[in-house]
């Protein structure tokens, strides 16, 4: 029963420092900021194109009538 014990702690020890898998979810954080911050600029984005895209449209109406 010690031998268990003891190797079931010695497992764990190395389950707890090792750093496998590491570099992925670094990864999978790089990749949610980034796509977090493109979100953001996406959104910016169309409501600056749908401001310019309306004045066109105003301007255009009033030039017709």
């Amino acid at each position: 029963m010690l031998s268990q014990l003891t190797q079931f702690v010695a497992r764990f020890h190395v389950f707890i420092h090792s750093e496998e898998g590491q570099d992925l979810v670094e990864y999978a954080l790089v990749i949610a900021l980034v796509a977090f911050g493109a979100t953001a600029a996406l959104q910016t984005l169309g409501s600056g194109l749908n401001s310019a895209f309306t004045n066109i449209s105003s301007t255009l109406a009033s030039s017709l009538t």
